[in-house]
């Protein structure tokens, strides 16, 4: 049995054993940010004790909901085609709602846990929404996002199936959050300067030509790690730094290889990883549309993390976490002037590429999950 089958399995698990729980049975909830592989997130909300909240994305007079059949195909084409794209927090009664299902389910309690509130207003409503609960609701930010978000939600799920208080619950899913690591590469820097997800750091960043950026996601905001000339460099670099942070973990670990509109991409990067790591399940899923609306086309990122929470490993990126510098000369101003961004923002062109040579994706790809399906394959 597969990773993501052993996540479904226990989700499922839950509905049998709640009765038998030791504790109070906590409910989690999360949003659609989480990347949470369909299958997991179908069976963990059958169990009635986890729920995912979907975050809007408008293009044109449009509104999708992440998840929607269409919405995939409707953002890359408008995105393409530089058409206006824009994103959204959910509305506090849609975590309302989520609060009195789980209630009505019998839970006596509930761990919310979000995208970074550096990167979206998401935690806000969320907040607002629990004043009115009628059972306790614990909102956390995750200062992460993608898997990174979704590993400590699967965490906090684990903890809530096993009869674990909410304060346990929470620490849970603090420490996972806190332990988690994401690298990414974009073609171009366009998409998150222009939807302030990024600080100053950007403005001469983008225009050194030919720039192919590795940034991280540390304290809840994007920050620039490395710069580098050409894509393929720049990716080969990215799963050098993966490996590493895998290498130096001593727990078991896990990854997630995310993608938009360019999935073979994500699947050498894999490979290269895997052929590295072969004790590693890797996970590859298309980056939410949420995310990917201000990410751009072409985005790789790798979300890493420890079964036990362990840390970021990648060499250099905890200089980024204390103090905004990091490797890259500048960071520290974006670190200091960053701040928490307007959700609707408009998205713009940004091309995607086939950087990899051919033949990188050497070694085997543990695991993969595909769009909506939550489907594995060797």
């Amino acid at each position: 049995m597969d990773w993501l089958e052993r996540l479904a399995a226990r989700a499922r698990g839950r509905q049998r054993e709640t009765a038998a729980a030791p504790g109070p049975l906590v409910g989690v909830v999360t949003d659609s940010a989480s990347a949470l592989p369909a299958g997991w997130a179908e069976a963990a909300h059958a169990t009635g004790f986890v729920r995912v909240v979907p975050m809007p994305v408008m293009i044109g007079d449009q509104i999708y909901g992440e998840g929607s059949d269409e919405l995939i195909p409707a953002l890359a084409l408008a995105m393409a085609q530089g058409h206006e794209v824009r994103t959204s927090r959910p509305a506090p009664g849609q975590f309302e709602s989520a609060y009195r299902e789980l209630a009505a389910a019998g839970c006596t309690a509930v761990v919310s846990i979000h995208l970074s509130g550096q990167l979206s207003g998401t935690v806000d409503s969320a907040r607002l929404a629990a004043r009115s609960a009628d059972i306790p609701v614990e909102v956390i930010d995750s200062a992460t996002a993608a898997m990174g978000l979704g590993f400590a939600v699967e965490a906090a799920a684990e903890r809530a199936r096993a009869g674990s208080s909410a304060a346990e619950v929470a620490s849970c899913a603090r420490a996972a959050a806190a332990g988690s690591n994401i690298l990414f590469y974009v073609p171009s820097l366009d998409q998150l300067r222009r939807g302030g997800r990024i600080g100053a750091a950007a403005g001469w960043l983008g225009t050194l030509l030919a720039v192919k950026p590795i940034l991280v996601v540390r304290d809840g905001k994007v920050l620039p790690l490395e710069r580098i000339r050409t894509a393929p460099k720049a990716l080969a670099r990215l799963a050098e730094l993966v490996q590493q942070d895998i290498a130096a973990r001593p727990g078991k670990v896990r990854a997630a290889v995310h993608h938009f509109g360019n999935a073979a991409e994500a699947e050498r990067l894999a490979g290269v990883i895997g052929a590295a790591a072969p004790e590693v399940e890797i996970l590859i899923c298309p980056l939410p549309a949420v995310l990917a609306a201000h990410a751009g086309l072409g985005v790789l990122a790798v979300a890493v993390a420890e079964e036990e929470g362990g840390g970021p490993a990648v060499p250099g990126t905890e200089a980024v976490l204390e103090d905004g510098s990091g490797l890259l000369p500048g960071a520290a101003a974006a670190a200091e002037s960053d701040t928490a961004p307007e959700a609707d923002k408009a998205a713009d062109k940004v091309p995607g590429g086939d950087a990899f040579p051919r033949g990188a994706a050497a070694g085997p790809v543990a695991k993969a999950a595909r769009p909506g399906k939550g489907r594995t394959k060797g």
